[in-house]
């Protein structure tokens, strides 16, 4: 359903379902979301609409570098075992700028040494891989937190492995607007 609903927003032809008063009304009395979406705060990169969703279709939680911390992790139990979504999606970004801060090094001010200790490990081995190490840096950030959910214990850990929940990465591109699979 989400990568229906992004055919349907690159291709310019979005449906825009479950946007009514109807649909405002229905989930007033509770959600039940298909899909939890882990995405990066920046605002050119939207669940709800490069998804093509609606009111109740996403639980969504947005940081800077789409990171993963315990009260991200506590947001995504409550979705699957309280909400019953069944598919968590890791979404990264071209030219996400709290990766780009994180490979770039040096004094950042603030609380952002906090997103960028989260991202050491992708960011040492994106410096030394073949080509740009932005872009290798954010397919490996996704690939670490992917991993990272799919054991983290005890909820996610046991769903993941009774086949009740997936876990799942993926990359926007800015330019095209298409979501494409990170592999692990």
């Amino acid at each position: 359903m989400l990568m229906a609903g992004n055919q349907r927003y690159v291709a310019g032809h979005t449906l825009h379902p479950n946007q009514s008063k109807e649909r405002q009304l229905e989930v007033e009395a509770g959600q039940a979301p298909f899909a939890v979406v882990l995405g990066c705060a920046d605002s050119r990169v939207p669940p709800e609409v490069i998804f093509d969703q609606g009111l109740g279709d996403l639980f969504v939680i947005r940081v800077a570098g789409n990171v993963v911390d315990n009260e991200i992790t506590a947001s995504m139990e409550y979705a699957v075992e309280h909400l019953g979504a069944s598919l968590i999606m890791v979404l990264g970004h071209e030219k996400c700028g709290a990766v780009t801060a994180s490979v770039k090094g040096g004094e950042v001010p603030g609380h952002l040494p906090s997103i960028i200790g989260h991202m050491r490990i992708a960011v040492e081995e994106a410096k030394v891989m073949p080509g740009d190490a932005v872009s290798n840096c954010v397919r490996l950030n996704v690939q670490y937190v992917v991993r990272e959910l799919r054991d983290s214990e005890p909820i996610l850990r046991e769903l993941v492995k009774a086949g009740t929940v997936k876990i799942i990465g993926a990359r926007y591109d800015l330019h095209t607007g298409k979501v494409i699979p990170v592999e692990d």
